[in-house]
């Protein structure tokens, strides 16, 4: 499967072409255009169980999948959001953690499914307490909310990241929740609240813009506020 991101910036749009046979996955609603050799269905992939822990992480119930079914196909895909496309190449070594709404689609050989995390990490983080895990043998595309930044951590290396500016991170990396400054009244006063402290070696993905902080300036310009 041969792949491209086109316009990457604000408005990326993935190019996905199919050999006979082969499927893409994505989330529901990211189709844009196809060819009229592939099928598209909804699927639930793993179930009404791993469904239902995706729709708790913040994602949707349902999957696309196309399939090309007739002959060579093209795909393309889109998020709903404004920001970039990455694509990540797993090797079924480790499994990638990711925020909700950071899927976007998948080649054939990716599971998606939901782990929840602790009392501490689930009330800190402001995301809940399910996070999305993406594990298998294949390519994996990710979504965010602005630009997609890597932090390329060596052995013992330390960064802290606002929890709203995280995209997706390997499983094997340490990393803590917790609040952004010294006493409570600095880290509400701060705006920050939350920051997650990753330790190396490995490699965090963030976003350049915060969805939370759009949606507060947004809410500024709403009459009656």
């Amino acid at each position: 499967m041969n792949y491209e991101i086109l316009y990457e910036g604000a408005f990326p749009l993935l190019k996905v072409q199919l050999e006979q046979g082969e499927t893409v996955k994505a989330e529901s609603g990211a189709m844009v255009s196809m060819t009229p050799n592939i099928d598209l269905t909804g699927t639930v992939d793993g179930g009404i169980m791993r469904g239902l822990g995706r729709m708790l992480s913040g994602e949707k119930f349902f999957f696309q999948e196309l399939k090309s079914a007739r002959g060579r196909g093209e795909v393309t895909l889109a998020p709903s959001t404004i920001g970039g496309i990455q694509a990540v190449e797993l090797d079924g070594s480790y499994t990638l953690c990711v925020q909700k709404d950071g899927f976007l689609a998948a080649t054939s050989g990716i599971e998606v499914a939901t782990k929840m995390q602790n009392l501490s990490r689930g009330i800190l983080s402001g995301e809940g307490f399910f996070i999305i895990e993406i594990r298998g043998k294949g390519t994996v595309f990710l979504s965010s909310y602005g630009a997609i930044h890597a932090i390329n951590l060596s052995h013992g290396e330390e960064v802290v990241v606002d929890n709203g500016h995280l995209v997706a991170w390997p499983s094997y990396m340490n990393y803590t929740i917790e609040k952004a400054s010294k006493g409570w009244i600095s880290t509400f006063t701060s705006g920050e609240v939350a920051v997650c402290r990753f330790r190396g070696e490995g490699v965090v993905l963030i976003q350049t813009r915060n969805p939370r902080g759009f949606g507060e300036w947004v809410k500024g310009f709403i009459p009656g506020r």
